[in-house]
């Protein structure tokens, strides 16, 4: 396991690490980032993305995948449990292997809009997602490197930063508010997963980023901005 922190520098590394990879290794390439709610994973994905063009990249997003379940059904089940069934990782498995075999995948996304969102009858849309297999497909979302995946991954991130920093980020993306105590379960069931599932030292690579109190993915998209 790599650990490192400096953020542009860390982005850097990360990134001259894939082109290595892209030249050692069978494409698409899959790479996972995992990490707990509001620190800054898709941010990073699009960052990714960005500083390795022109190389194709597709992001799949892990909430497209949320398996839904009222209240009620959450407090019957124990913490174990839960953090087994927040994400369908079988749907994942399922994208992943449709993308590596035949290069493009489909599924029924999540829908959060949904007023029933919050029930035992699972929302889904009805406009199917697809994604095309590129160099590089990269997998976000919490869960996403859990063990029924590995075989399916080439390289497993963990994306952390101060807790400070990872609340006021989730503040800023879900309001003031506990969703009906949704916060409080998602929390628990992300604590039994990275305290027993997948902990630290099960990754490839840890990506401590960003502790000033802003997103290094947005920095860099600045510095960018700049430059042009």
């Amino acid at each position: 396991m790599d650990q490192h922190g400096s953020e542009r520098a860390t982005l850097e590394m990360l990134n001259s690490r894939l082109r290595t990879m892209l030249t050692s290794r069978e494409l698409p390439l899959v790479m996972a980032i995992d990490g707990r709610s509001g620190v800054g994973k898709s941010t990073l994905s699009a960052a990714i993305a960005r500083d390795l063009m022109p190389t194709p990249v597709t992001v799949i997003e892990g909430d497209t995948f949320f398996m839904g379940g009222s209240a009620e059904t959450w407090s019957s089940r124990t913490i174990a449990e839960n953090a087994d069934r927040v994400i369908y990782w079988r749907r994942q498995r399922d994208v992943l292997k449709q993308l590596l075999r035949d290069g493009v995948a489909t599924w029924l996304e999540f829908d959060w809009d949904a007023e029933s969102w919050d029930s035992d009858i699972v929302p889904l849309k009805t406009q199917p997602l697809s994604a095309n297999a590129a160099s590089v497909v990269v997998l976000e979302g919490v869960y996403s490197c859990r063990p029924e995946l590995q075989d399916l991954i080439d390289l497993k991130v963990l994306l952390t930063v101060p807790e400070e920093v990872r609340l006021a980020q989730l503040l800023e993306r879900e309001g003031d508010t506990d969703q009906n105590g949704w916060v409080s379960r998602w929390s628990a069931a992300e604590d039994y997963y990275f305290a027993h599932i997948m902990p630290e030292e099960s990754f490839d690579l840890v990506l401590s980023l960003d502790r000033t109190g802003h997103n290094p993915a947005d920095k860099i998209f600045a510095e960018d901005d700049v430059d042009q």
